[in-house]
């Protein structure tokens, strides 16, 4: 059995019709959709280190780098990890649990250089903030370097050309990312939070395999979302870029 088996058995299309339903609640009811979100996180993240290390990962430290209102600090701390977030935007940090008793501890830093030593962590996360900066890969570069060989890190983002990939912009990043945030500057009277080329960045599935197998570390590459009949998606050029959608790399330090 592959290790990536442990978490393929819950990617069933009834899981993806069910987290593709709770997308519509993120700016309405963000508690709704990352409370899902964060329990899905950590089931594939458990499964992952399951499948790769043959351990439980109760106890073992897990950074998440983005970690945001702490929703996902939540889910792990109540899953048994020891829970570190990492987030730069303190108004993110005060929209949600944060700080309160259970929800794990926060840094404020920046992905792009983690405030902690060599091999500090067994489990490096990263969900969906690869798009929002700059330099995407010096990110991935952190993450692998605060891991301890033989831990896990797993760095999912969104990709630009597939559907999500415009954020609150909808499909009309599809005219360009520029063009896009103006639009959307025109109908709604402000900027959007997600706004290309300040917090918002083109990704590419192609972009990111390319650093992983650069890295000499990746494991694994599936589609987060997808059942595990389309995880194919992840080998076709052209393909993954339009249907992968939201691209998940798996890496093992040595």
């Amino acid at each position: 059995m592959r290790p990536t088996d442990c978490f393929a058995h819950r990617a069933t299309l009834g899981r993806s019709v069910r987290l593709l339903s709770e997308f519509r609640f993120e700016q309405s009811e963000p508690a709704r959709f990352y409370g899902a979100l964060a329990a899905d996180t950590v089931a594939m993240v458990t499964d992952l280190w399951t499948g790769y290390t043959g351990e439980d990962p109760t106890g073992r430290t897990m950074l998440d780098v983005g970690g945001g209102p702490g929703y996902f600090a939540s889910a792990f701390e109540s899953a048994g990890m020891r829970y570190i977030g990492v987030e730069p935007d303190p108004r993110e940090m005060h929209a949600g649990p944060a700080g309160e008793p259970g929800a794990g501890s926060f840094v404020r830093a920046s992905g792009m250089a983690l405030p902690f030593a060599d091999a500090s962590v067994d489990v490096c996360l990263s969900s969906n903030v690869a798009e929002h900066v700059p330099h995407p890969w010096r990110l991935g570069n952190e993450m692998l370097r605060v891991t301890r060989p033989g831990g896990l890190v797993v760095l999912s983002y969104t990709v630009w050309l597939g559907p999500f990939g415009g954020h609150e912009m909808g499909m009309t990043h599809y005219l360009g990312g520029y063009r896009a945030a103006a639009r959307y500057t025109r109908k709604h009277g402000h900027r959007p939070k997600n706004d290309y080329g300040s917090s918002l960045f083109a990704v590419s599935a192609a972009d990111g395999l390319r650093w992983a197998v650069s890295t000499g570390a990746l494991v694994a590459a599936f589609p987060r979302y997808h059942p595990q009949w389309a995880w194919w998606m992840t080998s076709v050029p052209g393909v993954r870029e339009l249907l992968v959608s939201n691209l998940v790399l798996v890496l093992r330090p040595s």
